[in-house]
Order: structure tokens, then sequence, then C-alpha cells
């Protein structure tokens, strides 16, 4: 769908999650897309956001973005799951990036994941939902595929939230 989809619109083809996608742009003038994103967080389906995705979702939940003095560029970028503990090669293009401590303030969110480099934020999850984004590229393609966990992890939380009320976890 394009950047100014409706939620009847989305919603018209019966989606069994959202997926939020890269951009490029500046979160912060995409107010536009607010309504939209409450409204998707509201159907309790599970969403999985990238990048700009990422960063709309928190602008959507409570927390602020900010412009980077220098951006994350490239490949090579290491990033730590503070879930499973491990460190993750991940593929980067943005000049953007969510307050962390905003999102600590926000009882639901929880850090999933941060840049080794910077202590940016890289990832975050809701709580209460199947809803979780990264700020880095798990698609990027050649580069490093540290990351597909997450895809299969987003599908079965549609599979999940189709047939049965269970929570996933990253691993």
């Amino acid at each position: 769908f394009p950047h100014n989809a409706t939620f009847a619109e989305i919603t018209a083809n019966e989606p069994h999650g959202y997926f939020l996608s890269n951009g490029p742009g500046d979160p912060a003038a995409m107010g536009y897309a607010m309504e939209t994103l409450k409204s998707i967080l509201a159907t309790d389906k599970p969403v999985f956001g990238i990048c700009l995705g990422h960063q709309l979702l928190a602008e959507a939940l409570g927390a602020r973005t900010y412009k980077m003095h220098n951006g994350h560029r490239g490949i090579n970028h290491p990033v730590k799951n503070l879930i499973s503990g491990k460190c993750e090669v991940t593929s980067q293009n943005h000049g953007f990036a969510v307050n962390s401590e905003d999102v600590e303030k926000i009882k639901d969110l929880e850090i999933t994941h941060i840049n080794l480099n910077d202590n940016t934020l890289e990832g975050m999850r809701m709580k209460s939902k199947k809803v979780f984004s990264v700020q880095y590229h798990p698609e990027a393609s050649p580069g490093p595929h540290d990351s597909r966990y997450l895809f299969d992890e987003f599908i079965e939380n549609m599979r999940i939230a189709s047939n049965e009320k269970k929570t996933v976890s990253l691993k």
C-alpha cells in the first residue's frame, strides 16, 4: 500500500498482520500516518516494522524520534539482541533514530536490540501484543542474513493470532 493508504483501504484486504516497511523520510513529518497506525494497533493483529516503519511505530506508541548527527549507512553494523544475548551483523540506511529514554518510560514497551557502536535503540516490542520492530534492514540482500529469523517470528505470530491466543518472544 502507498504511505497514505487509509485504514479502511488496508483492512478491505483482510490482512492477517501488518508489515510497516522502510522509508525514506523523517518520521516526525508523517503525522498523517499516526491515525492509521493507531487503528492498526487496536486490531490486536501482529505488526512488524523495519527502519522507517520502526520509527513510525515508536511515534504512534508515544516515543519521539530524532535526527542523528551521523546516520547509520552500510553493512556490518553490530547489533545486540537483548533477548537472546546474540550479536547480529546488520545492514542499515537511516538518518533518524528512536529516543530510547522515551521507550523506557512507556510501560508496555521493551527495548530488544541496541547498536553496539553507539548504543542507539535498534529494536523494541510491545509486552502486551505481537508487535515488534527493528531499525535495521533484516530483508537486505546481498548482505548479512543474521536477522532473517524476524520474518519467521512475524509469520508465526500471524499463524498463532489466526488460530490461538499464545505469545511468541524473540529468540
